[in-house]
């Protein structure tokens, strides 16, 4: 099971760290991956990072304002938002997937958890 939350409403230039729990499962096995959905709009690829923490991946338009980490001894993931705009509001989810694959297709995930809403005001 994937937890999602931090979400929450902040005005532009603010930060937020999201966070991701995970149970039943052996956290450390997992890349773990953030994806955002803005109403209207598809699903899209934030961030990821593989199973010790030591590769990180981003979508090039959230490089250097977001950092994705993960404590494996906590089976937790984070999200730190830094210098929000409103063009950053949306629903975001984490999810989970064995395999380091194609880390932004969200097909190849296997375990999501429920959105966490972040909404950024002008």
């Amino acid at each position: 099971q994937l937890q999602a939350s931090g979400g929450g409403l902040v005005q532009a230039g603010g930060s937020l760290r999201l966070s991701c729990a995970v149970s039943g499962r052996t956290f450390s096995s997992y890349v773990m991956g953030w994806f955002r959905q803005a109403p209207g709009k598809e699903r899209e690829f934030v961030a990821a990072i593989s199973w010790s923490g030591r590769s990180t991946f981003y979508a090039d338009s959230r490089k250097g304002r977001f950092t994705v980490s993960r404590d494996n001894a906590k089976n937790t993931m984070y999200l730190e938002m830094n210098s929000l705009s409103p063009e950053d509001t949306a629903d975001y989810y984490c999810a989970a997937k064995r395999e380091i694959g194609d880390v932004k297709n969200a097909d190849e995930y296997d375990y999501w958890g429920q959105g966490t809403l972040v909404t950024v005001s002008s």
